[in-house]
């Protein structure tokens, strides 16, 4: 049973948020489109948009998009992403130096280990680490059972010249992206607290004082000339299979595209399709293209928040595809993607916690054998 008092204080916050709200914005596709600068002046002003885009709704999509950023944002934005990109270019001896198997691949490089729609994923390569905390303080116990959030980081050295400084930039988009999604949560809290199993849970706090926080830096490699994709029926999930975030909320920056240059920079390229990108499926099923502009941050439910909502908001399955088109197995595309979550004693349910519950989606996306 939830306290009294938090219950009234949940029902004043959600009041002040309704007599206040603004209008709702949205993308040309139709996800809800937010300020940066309400979120921090006025986040109770937002409960409108916040509904929509996470809500219960058959046409909610499970995801919001930030504006009006900090003016660091688009340089932080290309600097990692370029990196990323020069990474992935890397001799795979060196590359394989930075894996993790102790923690399933969860910490630094990981391709090819991951298993999506049934077997071994070679579409993306990874690069995983927590921009908050380098070191988790916590008890050597939770360290031998949780590898998997409670290592350590691991960074390329920055005697490899491609990708210097490759820590400080993973660092600062990584932090940044933390920095707004702690305050989205704290303009959620009062859509929130209405669907939670315990109300009296603090989005901010769960998600503010964790130490799994994990980002993870894709390079999605381009096509093989020797495997071109149909440029009829291609699959709709070619280069990412559906899947669900096991997070809170997840923070997703605009995906760049990234065409190879021999013995030079990679230059910034458009997709080579229009079909090429992200897809969402409302709760209630359609399929929607979502695309997020390269100035803008998107924020996602995950099947965290649908369990401790006991089902009512529903993690939104999504998936990307490269869109067959004439340049295609030339251009590749990065992204970030930050995971917000509790640490892993956190009660979700009756029967989970965290812990137990990510457990649960680690072994069906890794080989045993990738823990030994």
């Amino acid at each position: 049973m939830v306290p009294r008092p938090f219950r009234i204080l949940h029902r004043a916050m959600a009041t002040i948020a309704k007599q206040t709200g603004q209008p709702i914005s949205y993308t040309p596709e139709g996800a809800v489109l937010i300020s940066y600068k309400d979120l921090t002046s006025s986040p109770l002003s937002l409960s409108s948009s916040i509904d929509k885009a996470f809500g219960s709704g058959p046409d909610c999509l499970g995801i919001i998009l930030v504006r009006d950023l900090p003016p660091s944002y688009p340089a932080s934005r290309e600097r990692l992403l370029k990196l990323a990109y020069k990474f992935a270019k890397l001799p795979e001896p060196i590359r394989e130096q930075y894996a993790d198997p102790g923690s399933r691949y969860s910490f630094g490089w990981s391709h090819g280990k991951e298993i999506m729609n049934g077997r071994p994923d070679t579409l993306k390569g990874s690069y995983y680490a927590n921009p908050v905390v380098d070191s988790p303080a916590v008890s050597s116990e939770l360290r031998v059972s949780y590898p998997e959030y409670y290592g350590n980081n691991i960074w390329p050295s920055n005697d490899i010249k491609e990708v210097e400084g490759f820590e400080q930039a993973f660092k600062d988009l990584g932090r940044l992206v933390f920095k707004v999604g702690c305050e989205l949560a704290t303009a959620c809290q009062p859509f929130a607290s209405s669907y939670l199993s315990d109300s009296s849970l603090s989005l901010s706090k769960l998600i503010g004082s964790s130490q799994t926080v994990k980002a993870r830096l894709l390079h999605y490699f381009p096509p093989s000339p020797d495997a071109p994709l149909p440029t009829e029926d291609e699959p709709i999930d070619s280069w990412c299979g559906f899947h669900l975030d096991h997070s809170l909320l997840t923070g997703l920056c605009s995906a760049m595209y990234l065409r190879e240059v021999p013995n030079g920079e990679p230059t910034v390229a458009s997709s080579t399709s229009p079909s090429s990108g992200l897809y969402i499926k409302t709760r209630g099923g359609a399929l929607t293209k979502v695309s997020i502009p390269p100035d803008c941050l998107a924020f996602q439910t995950g099947e965290a928040l649908e369990l401790a909502t006991a089902g009512k908001l529903r993690a939104t399955p999504h998936c990307v595809r490269v869109g067959a088109g004439g340049g295609a197995d030339q251009v590749s595309r990065e992204t970030l993607a930050l995971f917000m979550q509790p640490d892993v004693d956190q009660q979700l349910s009756a029967s989970d916690t965290f812990g137990t519950f990510s457990k649960r989606i680690f072994d069906e996306h890794y080989n045993q054998e990738a823990t030994m």
